[in-house]
């Protein structure tokens, strides 16, 4: 099809169509997804704000979570304030450049997310196999170049998503069933050659997920070989203790993801629609709800920071080695 019939077939509009088959359900769906949004929030800010102003939390391992958080937050606020419009307001109206701006942040920032995971599985590695050298290896301008490195590679990954998608074109008319705009499910609305966003997704998931993955594998078959050689059993589970918190950050993201894609890409058939729509929402809101939650908890330096915020305190926090 030519550029100037294209162009003719592209609409102004797209309309969300929410979760397909459970419309009459939306507001009972929208409540734990407006509870999951506030605590993902307000989570996320908390941990940045603590990073920031504790002097005791001035370290590598904190810095990546402060990135993380901050994507986490952009991440989901990308999607769930519109995701609600279209639950409460019945307000299903997208423009057609604003859904591609949706779409890009969406799987720009899920690629970010993937990356700062890997860089803190990194992290983790060098602590626990050479503790001596943690704080020479990890300096602030290594850390400040390995998260914009990974920015930059998910911006130039993603942004041929927004040109593949822009200029497909729509004559099947604009409905899109989901909540937000996913590259495959604005594509599928297409009435245009399609196989080419999909080679070009698959490869990007294989240069982002399935090489963070791999880095995040070696990275914890090196550190279980370096723990399990520690004589004493509380050393061994000490240095473990360490990456629980990041295990589990790893688990809440990657499974919901993995999900989502194979079973939009290679089958799923016989999964109801609508689980797959609550499934890709679960995957952006679980990771940020989940995540202050469990480094919150699991993690003394910052359960300290937050009890010396909550009673005031003045005391510095004294600074401990996380190796």
């Amino acid at each position: 099809m030519s550029g100037a019939n294209s162009s003719s077939l592209t609409p102004g509009f797209f309309i969300l169509n929410g979760v397909p088959g459970l419309e009459a359900a939306h507001i009972w769906i929208s409540l734990p997804f407006c509870l999951m949004y506030i605590v993902a929030v307000l989570g996320s800010c908390g941990l940045i704000y603590l990073i920031s102003h504790e002097e005791a939390l001035h370290r590598p391992m904190y810095y990546f979570l402060a990135l993380l958080s901050f994507t986490d937050v952009s991440l989901c606020t990308t999607t769930v304030p519109n995701m609600l419009c279209i639950f409460w307001f019945n307000l299903r109206q997208i423009d057609f450049n604003a859904c591609l701006a949706q779409m890009f942040f969406v799987h720009m920032l899920t690629g970010m997310e993937s990356g700062v995971l890997m860089l803190m599985a990194l992290d983790r590695y060098v602590a626990i196999c050479y503790p001596l050298r943690y704080a020479s290896i990890l300096t602030n301008p290594v850390i400040a170049k390995a998260g914009l490195a990974t920015f930059v590679r998910s911006v130039m990954l993603i942004i041929p998503f927004t040109f593949l998608t822009k200029h497909l074109p729509y004559c099947q008319g604009n409905l899109i069933p989901h909540t937000y705009c996913d590259h495959m499910s604005v594509a599928k609305v297409s009435c245009g050659y399609i196989k080419v966003n999909a080679i070009y997704g698959l490869m990007v998931a294989l240069l982002i997920g399935v090489f963070d993955i791999c880095c995040i594998s070696v990275s914890y078959a090196m550190i279980l070989q370096a723990v399990v050689s520690l004589s004493s059993a509380d050393a061994r589970h000490k240095a473990f203790s360490t990456c629980t918190s990041h295990i589990c950050a790893i688990v809440i993201t990657y499974v919901p993801a993995f999900f989502t894609f194979f079973t939009h890409r290679f089958g799923g058939h016989n999964i109801p629609h609508h689980i797959h729509i609550i499934v890709a929402n679960l995957y952006l809101l679980l990771p940020p709800t989940m995540n202050p939650i469990i480094y919150g908890v699991k993690t003394k330096q910052i359960r300290e920071s937050v009890f010396k915020f909550l009673l005031g305190e003045r005391l510095a926090l004294p600074k401990t080695n996380d190796a």
